[in-house]
């Protein structure tokens, strides 16, 4: 744990599955997605965890029709959907708000699913110094340019950084950026996500310990 004390300057967190709990409700509805519309694709739903809207779009939906569907179809979803956040996170938050370590969010999420989140939780704001969706950058997780953008952003570099992720595009992500990766087991085997991530914890107190 020492390696992620005094040196670490900002906590990057994912979205769905770190802040939130909702990586479940996630799985089923592409899990369903995958049954209706891709069949002959194997555990489409763990295929395309941690991407862009945009990605899957441009890899799966390739008509209009198909693009109309999907958009219709994810827009009810998550406008019927809950979001709680994950035991300890908004914790975390506050605890780094108090201390002065600067935290982004750093998600796959759009601007309009961002938009119903912040209906729900208008305290994000609040608790992020910096908030980056899909439309900020042009690659996809697993590339790593959310992670470099986003700790350039603070004003540092990615190894002044701990990020943490539960997916395996987004821990790819990460640990391609240069950045301190803590892998939670939130949503993942710990056996999946352990090769991709320095350290791997079942919680966000955890993460608290290693800023200390």
């Amino acid at each position: 744990m020492e390696k992620y004390g005094r040196d670490i300057r900002a906590l990057l967190l994912d979205l769905d599955g770190v802040v939130l709990d909702t990586e479940g409700q996630y799985s089923a509805f592409w899990g369903w997605v995958g049954r209706e519309k891709f069949p002959h694709v194997p555990d489409f739903a763990r295929r395309i965890k941690g991407q862009t809207l945009v990605r899957i779009k441009a890899d799966y939906f390739a008509s209009e029709e198909d693009l109309a569907w999907i958009d219709r179809e994810l827009d009810t979803f998550e406008r019927q959907m809950d979001y709680p956040y994950v035991p300890g996170a908004e914790e975390l938050l506050r605890e780094c708000v108090e201390r002065g370590i600067p935290t982004a969010l750093v998600t796959s999420s759009d601007q309009a699913k961002m938009r119903k989140v912040h209906e729900r939780h208008p305290e994000l704001a609040g608790l992020f110094a910096r908030i980056f969706t899909a439309e900020d950058f042009q690659r996809s997780k697993p590339a790593p340019d959310c992670y470099i953008g986003a700790a350039r952003s603070l004003g540092l570099n990615p190894a002044e950084c701990i990020v943490v992720e539960d997916s395996p595009n987004g821990l790819r992500a990460a640990r391609d950026s240069g950045a301190r990766v803590v892998g939670i087991t939130t949503t993942c085997p710990a056996e999946q996500i352990r090769p991709l991530a320095d350290v791997l914890v079942e919680s966000l107190d955890e993460v608290s310990a290693f800023l200390r």
